[in-house]
């Protein structure tokens, strides 16, 4: 089966500019929590995850050699809610495999 499956997420897939206008939404937030600049933000990879809305789980390089996976949330267009930064974690390579936490 293609695409995002309800309830699961889907398989990992190369990021694309829609993957990466998701991760720039959430940077400043993530750049708060982390409290520094992130001078490169690079979405590489992501799954997706179809809810009352859509989660995304997303592989960003911040640096030559170090990643992050965040978490976002987009919520249904009727809701005009902004993408929100529901968690993430640090320490992570090109190789870590991106899995739900």
């Amino acid at each position: 089966m293609w695409g995002p499956q309800a309830g699961g997420f889907s398989e990992p897939q190369a990021a694309t500019a829609e993957i990466q206008a998701i991760a720039d939404q959430v940077k400043s937030q993530l750049e708060e929590k982390e409290n520094k600049k992130f001078p490169v933000f690079k979405a590489v990879e992501f799954r997706s995850q179809v809810v009352a809305g859509m989660n995304y789980l997303i592989k960003v390089q911040v640096d030559e050699d170090d990643f992050m996976h965040i978490q976002a949330f987009e919520s249904l267009p009727h809701e005009n809610k902004p993408v929100a930064l529901t968690s993430y974690q640090t320490n992570k390579g090109r190789h870590d495999e991106l899995t739900y936490f």
